[in-house]
C-alpha cells in the first residue's frame, strides 16, 4: 500500500466488504458472548457491523443511536450497506474494540473501568451524552471520538506501516511534516510553518498522530469549516477545509 500524500491516507473507501447485513440501530442488552459480563453495569448495546456501542442505563438513547449511526458512516462512507474496508472492520472485531457511553462527562469519569479490564476488553473508546450532538451550534464530539477509535483500534493495526502511531510510518511523516518537524514531546513553541500545533502536553507522539488523523480526516470530510468551528480550532489546526488540505499537506 503506497502513500506519500495525505489525501492517499485519508480515503476510508478501500477495498470491497465481505459483511452484507447494514445494522438495524436498535438497542438492546447486552447478548451472550464476550460482553455479558457487563450487563450489571451497562444496559444499552448496539451492534454496528460487529462493532458494540455499550452505553450505561442513564445514557440518553438517542445520543447511543447517533452515535452508532455516526460509526457506521464513517465504516460505510458510500452508504451501500456494507464496510468499505473488510480489513479495518476484521481488525476491530478481532481486537474487541468497542465505543463505551456515559450520560455527562462526570459518569465517565467515575466509571469503574476495572470491570473491562477484568473481562479482557482493552480496546475501547469512552465518550459521554452530553457531547454527543449537542445541539445550539456545537460541535458534535462524536466525529471525533468514534474516528479515534476506528484509526486507533483499526487503521493502525491494520496498516502498522502506513497509519501506526509511532515514528517511522507515512502518518508520522505526515505528521512532522505539518508540526514542522519531528518533536517526541510537544514543543514549547511550534515553528511558523505549522499547521497542526496541538499543544496538551499530556499528548505523546501516539496520541499527537491519532489527533494530527482526526484533523485531517474530518476537514476533507467537510466538518471542520464552518465560521464559529474555523474560530474555535484555529489556534491547533489551520487547513480546515479538503482544499487546504489538498494544497498545503
Amino acid at each position: 500500500m503506497k502513500a506519500a500524500r495525505l489525501p492517499c491516507i485519508v480515503s476510508l473507501l478501500l477495498g470491497h466488504a465481505l459483511y452484507s447485513a447494514p445494522p438495524s440501530f436498535e438497542i438492546s442488552s447486552i447478548p451472550a458472548g464476550k460482553f455479558a459480563p457487563l450487563r450489571k453495569e451497562i444496559s444499552q448495546y448496539v451492534d454496528v457491523f460487529g462493532i458494540p456501542v455499550l452505553a450505561t442505563p442513564r445514557t440518553s438513547p438517542e445520543k447511543v443511536r447517533h452515535a452508532a449511526i455516526v460509526l457506521a458512516e464513517y465504516l460505510d462512507n458510500d452508504e451501500d450497506g456494507e464496510p468499505d474496508n473488510p480489513k479495518v472492520l476484521a481488525t476491530m472485531v478481532r481486537r474487541d474494540a468497542f465505543l463505551f457511553m456515559t450520560r455527562d462527562e462526570r459518569s465517565l469519569d467515575r466509571f469503574d473501568f476495572e470491570l473491562f479490564v477484568e473481562n479482557d476488553l482493552h480496546h475501547g473508546q469512552g465518550q459521554f451524552g452530553t457531547e454527543t450532538n449537542p445541539g445550539n451550534g456545537e460541535f458534535d464530539a462524536t466525529l471525533e471520538e468514534v474516528l479515534h477509535l476506528i484509526t486507533h483500534e483499526g487503521y493502525a493495526h491494520a496498516y502498522p506501516d502506513v497509519f501506526g502511531e509511532r515514528p517511522g510510518t507515512v502518518l508520522a511523516d505526515c505528521l512532522d511534516r505539518a508540526r514542522g518537524g519531528h518533536f517526541k514531546r510537544v514543543p514549547r513553541q511550534y515553528p511558523k510553518v505549522a499547521w497542526f500545533t496541538y499543544d496538551d502536553r499530556t499528548c505523546d507522539y501516539g496520541c499527537q498522530c491519532a489527533e494530527y488523523l482526526y484533523w485531517a480526516i474530518t476537514s476533507v470530510l467537510g466538518a471542520q469549516d464552518s465560521p464559529r468551528r474555523i474560530r474555535d480550532i484555529r489556534h491547533e489546526w489551520k487547513l480546515y477545509t479538503r482544499e487546504l488540505v489538498k494544497k498545503r499537506d
